[in-house]
């Protein structure tokens, strides 16, 4: 996080990890989830198309190593590849999980990345097209993860 000072205010610039998951760029939707982010004024800091590994998936969903969800989410997110992005932007972990809006597409409002975009029907594992850090804390240990030179 950075601190970004101008005459008026003293704004803090937080970043976020944004993943559409194989399933939003399997349907070609990375356009529009990206359009959607620099549309509520954040910036790009980094995009990269990924195939992500187990060990990768390990890392990044720690606390969720032996939950019976677990392999078919790591299975899930190895179909195809993963769009990485490092959003920023003042409160930006907050704001992305607000334009992502709830978990299952289904109860997710209209006007939201899953609201007007995921398909949730019974599977496995909920397809619910992008994963935005939880937290402040998150986002750093999440960015380190899918973007090392950062």
């Amino acid at each position: 996080m950075t601190t970004q000072t101008t005459p008026e205010t003293t704004e803090t610039v937080e970043r976020t990890l944004v993943l559409v998951k194989p399933d939003g760029v399997r349907r070609g939707l990375s356009g529009e989830v990206l359009r959607r982010i620099e549309a509520k004024g954040y910036t790009l800091t980094a995009v990269e198309l990924v195939r992500a590994t187990p060990e990768l998936l390990e890392k990044h969903y720690a606390e969720h190593v032996g939950k019976p969800f677990y392999e078919p989410l790591v299975e899930f997110m190895m179909s195809g590849p993963t769009l990485a992005v490092v959003a920023e932007g003042q409160r930006v972990v907050e704001g992305f999980r607000s334009l992502a809006g709830a978990t299952d597409g289904t109860a997710a409002a209209p006007g939201t990345i899953r609201g007007d975009l995921a398909r949730s029907w019974s599977t496995k594992v909920m397809q619910n097209i992008v994963h935005g850090s939880d937290s402040v804390e998150s986002a750093a240990r999440e960015i380190a993860l899918w973007f090392p030179s950062l």
